[in-house]
C-alpha cells in the first residue's frame, strides 16, 4: 500500500483559481506532512471535460491521468470551496468520471479527507456534506472527523501561505493520523 515506505495522499483543490484559499490550504498541509506523508496536488481539474456517456471507453487522456493519481494513493484529500452553498461543479464532475467504471472505480474504498477553506463564515460545511453524501455511490469510506472547516481564510495564513492556527494545525495533524489508520482499515467487506 505504501510506496517506498511513505503514506501517499493524492490531493485535488475544487477550485480552478491558481491562488485559491483551498490550494492554499493544500500546500500548506502538505508542506506539514510528516515524513511518511507524501501529499500529491494533482494539476489536472481543469483539464478534464464535462462527462458525457457518449465518450464512454473513449475518455479524455486527462481523465486516464486523474485515475491513475488517484489510483496510485492510498488515500485521496480534497480541499473544496463551497459555490451556492454546494459542491463546485468542476469537481462533481471529476468526482463523476473518477466513480466510473461502476464496479471498478479507483474511488471504490478509497479512504477520502475533507477539508475547506472560505473567505465567509460557514467554512464549506455545506459543500463538505455534499461530498460526504457523493463519496455514498462510490463506496470511498469518508474520515469522519476532524472536521477541517477554514471560515474567514485570510486570517489563517501567514505571508508565506503557512497556516498559523494553532486549532486548525491540530486538526490537520489529526487528519493525517487518522487517514492513515482509516486506510490500513481496508480489510472492511463492501456490500
Amino acid at each position: 500500500m505504501m510506496e517506498d515506505g511513505k503514506f501517499v495522499i493524492c490531493a485535488i483543490a475544487g477550485s480552478l483559481r491558481a491562488d485559491s484559499w483551498n490550494r492554499k490550504l493544500l500546500e500548506a498541509t502538505a508542506a506539514m506532512a510528516p515524513a511518511d506523508v507524501d501529499v500529491r496536488i494533482t494539476k489536472l481539474l481543469g483539464e478534464i471535460p464535462l462527462l458525457n456517456e457518449d465518450d464512454f471507453g473513449n475518455e479524455a487522456e486527462s481523465v486516464h491521468a486523474l485515475r491513475a493519481e488517484v489510483e496510485a494513493a492510498d488515500a485521496l484529500l480534497i480541499a473544496t470551496p463551497e459555490y451556492n452553498g454546494g459542491i463546485p461543479g468542476v469537481l462533481k464532475n471529476a468526482l463523476d468520471w473518477l466513480s466510473l467504471p461502476l464496479g471498478r472505480s479507483v474511488l471504490e474504498r478509497k479512504p477520502v479527507a475533507l477539508m475547506g477553506a472560505t473567505p465567509g463564515r460557514l467554512g464549506t460545511a455545506r459543500s463538505q456534506f455534499e461530498l460526504r453524501h457523493t463519496f455514498v455511490f462510490s463506496r470511498s469510506p469518508v474520515l469522519p472527523g476532524p472536521e477541517i472547516l477554514l471560515s474567514f481564510a485570510p486570517d489563517h495564513f501567514d505571508e508565506q501561505g503557512r497556516l498559523t492556527d494553532p486549532i486548525v494545525l491540530e486538526r490537520v495533524d489529526l487528519m493525517f493520523t487518522h487517514l492513515k489508520k482509516y486506510a490500513s482499515l481496508n480489510e472492511y467487506e463492501v456490500v
